[in-house]
């Protein structure tokens, strides 16, 4: 069979011709990391290395006559460490040469042993050292042997194991390590002319062979003769992954499994897995068998003569055929193949010629292979586009539905994009009436398409819906038909509540995706009631869901949805006055939880529903417990609650819990806020309509009706009018008037003997304080009253009248004396002085006070003594100048008070120009005029400036705020300031040179 249209999968390509460079004929060949090394007939190695583009000529054996070709060499994969085998009369060599040493050394422990395998320990191995490696000889012996570069020969050779059952030569060796706990498990795989012997342990390979002495070797014998067996792993990030065996009866191959999931601390292991064997027969070449043989990925390289067969190691098809282009009319033809693992590699060579063999993308067609074998999990894993998934899901989709497994069929369709239209899918299943495969077919379907694909999903998504509602109620008809009922009840099978549940959770899965509108009138019209609401409450339209619920009479479910975070408050006032009505108690308390986040205010249509209708006299009424907790909890300053709770308590028969929040002040904790926040008109009206009088006498008191409330009071209990008589304490007038009302009560209600009526009266007067006295109240007794029967008590009242008299008295001499005192202090005013000494300072200008000339006079009014200038003494013992009084006390008022001072100097002024001029001048200067009015401006400007010592008094503490230095100081400030004295600017001489 043809592998594929994509080109050859493999192609030959000369590389070097005259390879042995006239050192004989190629005998043996090995390759590794772009490195060829070549054995000759003569004993030659010629190492040729590509990645520097030089080959080296290597001579093993050293100069001796005679016939010594080598017999095999080994490069390890890295193509540093080479070992070769020589052939000469006398026995055989084995050498060892490193990439780096000038020429190889032959490893003397070795000598004598014909060496036909080597393998690598590729996990250990070093550039400067091989680790442990094991040799296999043509007598049946295994060697381990590790080689330094440092000491140019080997490190040791330890036998490890020998055939004895069957003296077979070993022909090919293979070698595998891994990692178990902090141990490592060798494998090891060997091969004779017709035994593929395997080995395994942990340890080290002395332990791991020595271990073999006590229990069974695992072999496989294959019958026939084949000239050269082979063992080849094939190598894929430095793991093996399966292994090929060329012996006489066909290939022996199989999967590599290495790994400690597999292994054991003690016993045997079979690593290897999916055994298969390939019949030369199969290759139609009469019986010829191939000389050599190369492993790779997918496929056997077989060597028949000059040609190279490739046969797919799967399917067991020889794929392609390679013909070796060999011109040299004395070559024998292609003496062998071998293979780099570490480029993926193969070559062939002749006596004279190595030819390379490349891959181009092996594993292309793979998936085809597999699937032509229906290993389809294999196929899948190969494929290399969608087009191929696709072709390997119709082959899996046709059986499943050849095979009338619907379902399955379903899932593998869905998973296909390109090889069938969705449409023929969705037609072959509707064609056969598989419904239920149809909606499994678009399920998987959804779950094939990406976010883009909207429109899409939105459609297939509706229609699953429908099939899904079909399917209930096909199940529903299967039910009733079964029943001998007619209506048609909901069934409890399995299956049906299976399928509801699985509808369910498909809204929930595609409730972004669903159309809302169509979605629910598909509900709708199918009658699922439930699932409506379910989807109605995905796509958070709560309001049908709570609408359903009410109607179902299940509050609590309603309850719950109202509750959710995303659910607008609104729907709590507009369902409010139903789930009360249904369920009072979990309404409140759904209410109570909700806290601030409701307003009371937009639930009183609801609480004023559930008021109206007749509830126990035992039963908790649930709107006055909330209103309450609104009340007292929350803080709640809406009137309209304040209103309904106490219309509530007005209601009831037992008046204290309205007394008791007529008296609690709700309001008393804000600053300026008022006391109570329900109406008092409407709290008095409706306690009036319900005749709750006490009430009202509150409610009079609290709204400053005083005389309204005392007259209530007196017709509902004498006690309580007392009480509210009292309360007025402000103003006496209105308390003595009160009582007075009180007074008139009682004398007009007590009943029996006159004298008794006058006794209870006059008892009375003592419970208010004396504010009532005996006179107070005789108008509300009869005329008839006799005298006698108030004597006691009008004797009392005189008593205290003639004792307020004789106090009045003693207050008026009091008076009198302090008026005569009065006097006498302001007679002795005027001839108060003081003593001045002649030292004595302006307060000021510090200048004396007696001094005489030289200051201006503030008016011819002030008296002055010869030419001294007038002054002020205060009795603290300062004086001033009356000048630098006037200027001081000027400075440091405010604006308005100096101007005032100013203005009474002039005034003062002008008076004394103008009588000088009316009535003449003295001799002395001194002006003769009435002083009335001079004398009245003087002690206004003396009370202005003079009132207190401007250094002991007020004046001096408010200069505290005055600034040291006055606006009008600013030049004197400058003055002070510090300049930088100016430094004298360096001049620099400057040449011109012209």
């Amino acid at each position: 069979m043809d592998a594929g249209g994509g080109g050859q999968l493999f192609s030959v390509d000369p590389l070097e011709r005259q390879a042995a460079r006239g050192h004989g004929v190629v005998t043996s060949m090995a390759a590794g990391s772009d490195v060829i090394v070549l054995g000759t007939s003569r004993g030659w190695l010629v190492r040729h290395d590509y990645t520097f583009e030089d080959a080296h000529d290597l001579d093993l054996g050293s100069g001796r006559s005679g016939d010594h070709s080598v017999h095999r060499v080994f490069l390890d994969p890295g193509g540093k460490h080479c070992v070769a085998t020589v052939v000469h009369p006398g026995g055989a060599e084995t050498y060892y040469h490193h990439a780096r040493w000038p020429r190889p050394k032959q490893l003397p422990r070795l000598r004598g042993l014909l060496v036909n395998a080597v393998a690598w320990n590729r996990q250990s191995i070093t550039e400067a050292s091989t680790k442990e490696i094991i040799l296999g000889t043509e007598s049946g012996q295994i060697f381990e042997m590790a080689v330094e570069e440092t000491d140019k020969r080997e490190k040791y050779v330890k036998p490890l194991f020998e055939l004895t059952e069957q003296r077979e030569g070993i022909k090919d060796l293979q070698m595998e390590t891994a990692v178990v706990g902090n141990s490592i498990r060798y494998y090891v795989m060997a091969v004779t002319p017709t035994r593929l012997y395997s080995f395994t342990g942990i340890g080290s390979l002395e332990t791991v062979f020595a271990s073999y002495s006590d229990r069974a070797i695992h072999f496989m014998e294959l019958p026939g003769e084949i000239p050269n067996s082979e063992l080849h792993f094939f190598i894929k990030q430095r793991r093996a992954k399966h292994f090929g065996w060329l012996s006489g009866s066909g290939i022996y191959h199989g999967e590599l499994n290495f790994g400690a999931q597999h292994s054991s601390t003690s016993g045997d292991e079979n690593f290897v897995e999916n055994k298969g064997f390939f019949d030369y027969s199969k290759l139609g070449d009469s019986g010829t068998k191939p000389r050599s043989f190369a492993l790779s990925e997918f496929h056997f390289l077989l060597l028949i003569g000059d040609k190279i067969k490739v046969v797919n190691r799967i399917s067991k098809q020889m794929v392609e055929e390679l013909v070796v282009d060999n011109t040299p009319e004395t070559s024998r033809g292609i003496i062998g193949l071998c293979s780099d693992a570490s480029t993926g590699l193969f070559y062939a060579y002749d006596e004279s010629s190595i030819f390379q063999i490349s891959t181009s993308d092996e594993g292309r067609d793979m998936w085809q292979v597999y699937l032509d074998m229906n290993h389809y999990a294999a196929a899948l894993s190969h494929c290399r586009n969608p087009f191929q998934r696709d072709q390997v899901y119709l082959v899996q989709a046709d059986a499943a539905f050849a095979a009338k497994e619907y379902y399955i069929a379903a899932s593998f369709y869905a998973k296909m994009n390109y090889v069938l239209s969705f449409e023929e899918i969705s037609l072959k299943f509707i064609s056969i009436g598989e419904q239920d495969a149809l909606r499994t077919f678009l399920l998987r379907r959804l779950d094939n398409l990406t976010k883009d694909d909207k429109m899409q999903i939105t459609m297939i998504s509706t229609w699953a819906t429908e099939l899904y509602l079909d399917k209930i109620n096909r199940l529903l008809l299967e039910d009733s038909t079964v029943t001998t009922t007619n209506s048609v009840a909901e069934p409890n099978s399995s299956e049906y509540r299976s399928i509801v549940n699985e509808f369910r959770a498909f809204l929930s899965d595609s409730k972004d995706v669903l159309d809302e509108a169509t979605t629910m009138r598909l509900l709708e019209s199918y009658g699922r009631v439930d699932e409506l609401v379910y989807f109605a409450g995905l796509k958070e339209q709560y309001e049908i869901v709570v609408h359903h619920y009410i109607q179902q009479g299940e509050a609590r479910k309603a309850l719950e949805v109202i509750q959710r975070r995303n659910v607008p408050v609104d729907l709590v006032y507009k369902f409010a006055p139903d789930l009360i009505m249904l369920d009072a108690y979990e309404t409140v308390e759904s209410w109570m939880m909700a806290r601030n986040k409701l307003n009371p205010g937009k639930l009183i249509p609801a609480m004023m529903r559930y008021v109206s209708e007749p509830h126990a006299k035992n039963e908790t009424h649930e709107v006055i417990k909330y209103l309450e907790f609104c009340v007292k909890d929350l803080n709640n300053e809406d009137p309209g609650v304040h209103n309904l709770l106490l219309s509530l308590y007005a209601k009831k028969e037992d008046e204290s819990q309205l007394l008791q929040f007529l008296d609690t002040k709700f309001g008393k904790g804000q600053t300026n806020g008022p006391e109570f926040f329900y109406d008092p008109k409407y709290a008095l009206r409706l306690c009036l309509q319900e005749k709750r009088m006490r009430a009202c006498v509150r409610i009079y008191s609290m709204m400053s009706m005083h005389e309204e409330a005392v007259a209530l009071a007196l017709k509902v209990d004498l006690e309580l009018a007392k009480a509210e008589a009292d309360k007025v304490e402000d103003d006496e007038e209105l308390r003595k008037k009160l009582w007075l009302k009180v007074a008139k009560h009682v004398i007009e209600q007590e009943k029996g003997v006159k004298r008794e009526n006058i006794k209870k009266a006059i008892e009375f007067l003592s419970e208010t304080n004396n504010l009532l006295k005996i006179e107070d109240i005789l108008p509300f007794f009869p005329d008839f009253v006799l005298i006698d029967d108030f004597k006691e008590e009008i004797c009392k009242s005189l008593k205290d009248y003639n004792s307020q008299i004789e106090l009045l008295k003693q207050e008026m001499d009091d008076a009198t004396r302090g008026a005569d005192n009065i006097r006498s202090d302001i007679g002795a005013l005027a001839q108060r002085y003081t003593v001045i000494d002649r030292e004595q300072d302006c307060g000021v200008c510090r200048r004396k006070i007696l001094t005489v000339g030289g200051l201006h006079q503030v008016g011819r009014s002030y008296t002055s003594v010869g030419h001294m200038a007038p002054f002020y003494v205060f009795p603290c013992g300062h004086a001033f100048h009356a000048n630098c009084l006037i200027g001081h006390v000027t400075r440091c008022s405010s604006q308005a008070q100096a101007e005032r001072i100013l203005d009474l100097q002039k005034r003062l002024s002008l008076m004394d120009r103008k009588a000088a001029k009316d009535n003449g001048t003295s001799v002395n200067g001194e002006s003769v005029m009435s002083t009335t009015p001079v004398d009245k401006l003087r002690s206004q400007l003396d009370n202005a400036v003079a009132s207190e010592c401007p250094f002991c008094g007020d004046l001096m503490i408010k200069e505290i705020s005055q600034p040291f230095i006055l606006p009008g100081e600013s030049d004197e400030k400058a003055s002070w300031e510090i300049k930088p004295q100016p430094t004298p600017q360096k001049i620099l001489p400057m040449t011109m040179s012209i």
